[in-house]
């Protein structure tokens, strides 16, 4: 299952209130990169461990500590893929935005009117969008039962008819959960991907592929465990850490919940697509798709956009002393471990990736600080 996200909010915006550096105008280079992963690799031990500093120009510095495999001798490799998790629903939340400019969607769209199936009334006026927001009132526990996760792997309908079961299950009764309450859940960002096959009658990886990566020159990305030769992901198991190959079935989530959480991709090439949240949307967006994504839903806390946590540090504002905006996230299917932070007026974005669920859920967001605590320093602001 992949990991609740109050980790990543614990981790970025619950640190006690000490003096971190403020980022310099000009850019840092591969040495504080090195600097932070050898004080975390050391602290947490991984079992791999890689990092990133990305601009709007694309990749600044990146580097990566230990092993592809726990008992094994050969390193992990900045060109390796990492498993994002999560992370993936910022980049469905953006398919859902090419296909609003293409005009097959708005903003607006409403989700019986996307899937024309039997649904309860409550349904009626839930927008497709409020999905991405978590907060239509589905629940996980409703449609996604351990029964589902025992059976999926061996369906033999297509992923998209998959999804589409899942979604008339959703539509069939009231929302388990309160519309317009955030409630986070894997489930929204698989009905919203089947709406998107249902608009453009193709499965949401070729969508993937022709409208998200491919317009970024992505050409790492892939759905679920990264192939080889690649790092293996490592999950605890009765006390100690077992590495799963990428052929073992329990090596990802179902392929069915790939919009919620199964890309895999390069630290390079995960800096191109986080560049666009640097670039005001370009080349991919236009500005006002990009400030729909990462506009926090109304409603109680927590403030959630499409696909990102949204947060206001110091370090990230454009003078170094106002609270900036950040878009974070973090993601987990167990087995590997994600985490990103995008400070668009600091023309920054930071990457954390591991290949050790356990050890990587401590030692990513940790490592985000301490990339943070090592960029050149303009000046000293509190972080709150």
């Amino acid at each position: 299952m992949i990991l609740d996200r109050r980790s990543l909010m614990a981790a970025m915006g619950a640190v006690p209130a000490v003096s971190l550096p403020v980022l310099a105008r000009t850019r840092t280079d591969d040495a504080s990169v090195e600097a932070a992963l050898d004080s975390v690799f050391e602290r947490y031990a991984p079992v791999g461990l890689g990092a990133a500093l990305v601009s709007r120009e694309g990749l600044v510095a990146s580097g990566v500590r230990g092993l592809r495999r726990k008992d094994g001798t050969e390193p992990v490799l900045t060109t390796d893929a990492w498993h994002l998790g999560s992370n993936t629903k910022a980049m469905t939340a953006v398919l859902f935005a090419r296909l609003v400019e293409q005009g097959l969607a708005d903003w607006d769209l409403k989700l019986v009117d996307a899937l024309p199936c039997e649904h309860d009334p409550a349904w009626a006026d839930v927008r497709v969008v409020e999905l991405m927001q978590h907060r239509a009132g589905l629940r996980d526990e409703d449609v996604l039962g351990q029964a589902w996760f025992m059976t999926a792997r061996g369906d033999p309908a297509t992923l998209p008819e998959q999804r589409l079961a899942v979604a008339k299950k959703a539509l069939a009764s009231a929302p388990g959960g309160t519309p317009g309450q955030f409630q986070y859940g894997n489930a929204n960002y698989m009905v919203a991907a089947a709406a998107m096959e249902v608009i453009t009658g193709q499965d949401w990886q070729a969508l993937m592929v022709e409208q998200v990566f491919g317009p970024l020159g992505i050409t790492s990305a892939g759905f679920g465990a990264p192939r080889e030769p690649a790092s293996w992901g490592h999950l605890e198991q009765s006390g100690r850490m077992v590495s799963l190959p990428p052929s073992h079935p329990g090596s990802d989530n179902p392929a069915a919940l790939g919009p919620a959480g199964t890309v895999h991709m390069t630290l390079e090439d995960y800096g191109r697509f986080l560049a666009v949240f640097l670039n005001d949307g370009l080349p991919l967006l236009q500005p006002e798709s990009v400030a729909r994504l990462s506009q926090p839903a109304e409603g109680p806390p927590p403030a959630y956009g499409c696909g990102w946590i949204v947060l206001n540090q110091p370090w990230a504002s454009a003078d170094g002393t106002t609270p900036g905006r950040v878009l974070a996230h973090d993601g987990s299917n167990t087995i590997w471990y994600a985490t990103a932070a995008v400070a668009p007026a600091r023309n920054l974005a930071l990457i954390a990736v591991s290949n050790d669920g356990k050890a990587g859920a401590q030692a990513c967001p940790a490592l985000l600080r301490a990339l943070i605590a090592g960029l050149p320093v303009a000046d000293s602001a509190p972080v709150v």
